[in-house]
Order: structure tokens, then C-alpha cells, then sequence
């Protein structure tokens, strides 16, 4: 697949393009779709983003390089959507609901811009397949290739 189509991007697959472990047809696919546009960034993965800095000066760096990307929702509905997310898991025999808040919300975020979830993280097929939330789960390389 050499197109992600528009995403909202999570932290699993941000720090896996940062360090460069991303194989190269999809990272040229990153590349292409940040010039189009098409990556997201919602609030709580800027949060988490932001957690991974080591000094003011990073964070600030950091910060800007964030906020040259468009913005998912983030707002009271973001919230409403991740707690039913949570609930709709918890109700499901099949899985389990602990799933962490920062992926229920960054999935109700992409929920919100009728985009997908770009990431490295199992918990996004969970989501997406056991919730009412309606988002492509877009792994930034097949499952267990990296890391």
C-alpha cells in the first residue's frame, strides 16, 4: 500500500518515522502524505508526543513541528466517543477493555474527522472492530516488522 490515505497519527508510528525503522515504501508514503495534507494530529497525541521530550528547548521544538500539521477534533464529543468506545469494549466478551485512554481517544478523534488512525499498535484493530467508532486502522508497517 503506498498510500495512507488521510490519518490521524499516533504516537506508535510517529516514534517508529522519527527513528528512521519504518521501512522505506511506507515512509516515502508518510512523506507524501504529509505534503498532501492528509496527516492529522489530534490533542492527546500531541500530549503523548510531548511527554517523549527531554528539555524545554525539545519540547518547544517539538511543539512547533506539531503545530505545522492540521488539527483532529478534540473537544467534549472527543471525550463522549472515547468513553463509549471504552464501554462498548467492556460490554464485549471477546476483548478486553483495556484498552489505554490516549488510543480510545486519539480513535474518537479520527472518528470525529472521518480519517484513519496511522500506528503501530494492535489496539487500533480492537477499536476499530469492537466499537461503534468508524476509522480505517492503518498500520505504519505489517504488524511485528519492526522494532
Amino acid at each position: 500500500m503506498t498510500d495512507l490515505g488521510r490519518v490521524v497519527v499516533d504516537n506508535s508510528a510517529w516514534a517508529r518515522l522519527i527513528r528512521g525503522t519504518v521501512p522505506e515504501p511506507r515512509a516515502r508514503a508518510w512523506a507524501d502524505a504529509v505534503l498532501r495534507g492528509d496527516v492529522l494530529v489530534s490533542e492527546p497525541f500531541r500530549l503523548e508526543a510531548l511527554y517523549s521530550a527531554r528539555s524545554g528547548e525539545d519540547v518547544e521544538r517539538l511543539a512547533a513541528e506539531l503545530d505545522a500539521f492540521d488539527r483532529a477534533p478534540s473537544d467534549a464529543a472527543t471525550w463522549s466517543l472515547a468513553q463509549r468506545a471504552q464501554r462498548d469494549l467492556a460490554g464485549d466478551r471477546r476483548v478486553s477493555h483495556r484498552v489505554k485512554p490516549i488510543d480510545l481517544l486519539v480513535a474518537a478523534s479520527a472518528h470525529q474527522a472521518s480519517a484513519g488512525v496511522l500506528h503501530y499498535d494492535g489496539a487500533y484493530d480492537v477499536i476499530a472492530e469492537h466499537t461503534s467508532l468508524t476509522f480505517a486502522s492503518v498500520w505504519v508497517a505489517p504488524r511485528g516488522s519492526i522494532d
